[in-house]
């Protein structure tokens, strides 16, 4: 069993929902990666999304974009994304951490080089945006093998054929993009998106986290009627850019708590 399958045992055992938090490797400087993936964890986070740094993230709205400009500029890679979870576990053995990110960064290293680097780094999973479940199997499986989950995203407009495939192929969870948009856009239909995790729930037998929109705690709450997780990225990103780099990890600290409470009221 994986870390994040159980984890998500642990967690229905409990009758809570998971809370999954993301932030970019690098941002808002190198120094601050690991410390900003410790406060998360002391606010209530169940499970880290650390973004790789890529320089067209397509998914992302203008918040993540700006994380991923100013991690870039750091010089930010792959490796050193491996590096912070490395030393993150030196103190955490515990809590899950998934990759997420591009294609462009595993190709250029070879896939094989990624998931040795990722196994041996302490990873648990990945999200690679622009992997399409289809051309994906011998990938998956070579993560399965490695004990390491890889996650895929569905959305509003994904078809039957497309979310049979992401439930033969993926792991760990699935990751419901509540919005036709890029992260941190719109506002969250909390009806429509029950009324699609039912579909998806006839053929995804894995829980389902539902992120792109979640910006506090009523929201996360109404979201946490019908998932198993929330995801918040963009609301994370933007509380680093509003404090002094001294004070980012306490204010992401005290904002994924807040939705931890919202969670479990």
């Amino acid at each position: 069993m994986s870390k994040i399958t159980a984890t998500f045992a642990a967690l229905k055992a409990a009758n809570k929902t998971a809370l999954i938090t993301f932030i970019t490797a690098g941002d808002p400087a190198p120094e601050l990666t690991v410390p900003l993936m410790h406060a998360q964890v002391a606010g209530g986070a169940d499970i880290l999304e650390l973004g790789v740094p890529f320089s067209d993230p397509m998914a992302e709205g203008p918040v993540i974009q700006r994380a991923c400009e100013r991690a870039l500029a750091f010089g930010i890679g792959i490796h050193d994304v491996f590096a912070y979870v490395a030393e993150f576990r030196k103190t955490n053995q515990h809590t899950p951490v998934v990759l997420m990110g591009y294609a462009n960064p595993i190709e250029r290293i070879g896939a094989a080089a990624f998931i040795a680097a990722a196994k041996a780094a302490g990873a648990d999973g990945a999200i690679v945006v622009d992997y399409p479940p289809e051309e994906c199997e011998e990938f998956a499986a070579a993560m399965r093998a490695a004990e390491l989950d890889l996650i895929f995203l569905l959305a509003p407009t994904s078809t039957e054929e497309r979310i049979a495939q992401v439930a033969k192929v993926g792991g760990g969870f699935s990751y419901y993009v509540s919005l036709k948009g890029v992260t941190g856009a719109g506002n969250i239909d909390t009806a429509q998106v029950a009324e699609r995790l039912g579909a998806i729930r006839q053929h995804v037998k894995l829980p389902i986290g539902v992120g792109f929109g979640i910006r506090d705690g009523a929201t996360a709450r109404a979201v946490a009627e019908v998932a198993d997780a929330v995801v918040i990225g963009s609301r994370i990103i933007q509380e680093i850019e509003n404090a002094p780099k001294e004070g980012a990890a306490a204010a992401v600290q005290t904002f994924v708590a807040g939705i931890r409470c919202a969670l479990d009221a």
